[in-house]
């Protein structure tokens, strides 16, 4: 799969909002294809986390690695936040070599779905929680610039 930056021709697609992933278009066998080519872009560009849309693809939904744990997420919603926010740099597979402080909830709580439609419920803490912070903003047309 070729990564979508903010200088390909279909660059329009990471400003959109995806919209939700409906499980009864896609065979089981087609959602695990992309999972995988997804994984294998992501490990390949050495991100820990990559969007649907980050690769062409109209889905909601996102793949991350942290801490030796894979997760794929179909239509991820930020459902609970901290208040307490941290400042980090950032940087983003899709806006090569730019790197931009983002203030970003320290916890979070993901909603959405697993490969399988099944609804699903991550509390995350510290970089997972930015991790997918991050992923969601993707999903939702924000790239790490619109922070600047």
């Amino acid at each position: 799969m070729d990564l979508v930056t903010v200088k390909s021709p279909n660059k329009k697609i990471l400003k959109r909002k995806a919209p939700p992933f409906d499980f009864k278009g896609h065979k089981p066998e087609e959602i695990r294809k992309v999972v995988s080519e997804m994984r294998k872009t992501m490990k390949l560009s050495d991100g820990v986390g990559l969007s649907a849309n980050q690769v062409g693809l109209d889905w909601r939904l996102f793949v991350a690695e942290y801490n030796k744990k894979f997760y794929v997420v179909f239509n991820p919603e930020i459902t609970k936040k901290s208040e307490d926010m941290e400042i980090l740099e950032e940087g983003c597979l899709s806006v090569p070599n730019v790197f931009v402080e983002v203030a970003r909830h320290k916890s979070a709580t993901l909603e959405g779905n697993d490969r399988t439609g099944k609804k699903i419920k991550i509390k995350a803490f510290g970089i997972l929680a930015r991790i997918f912070q991050h992923e969601t903003d993707h999903l939702n047309g924000k790239l790490i610039t619109d922070y600047l």
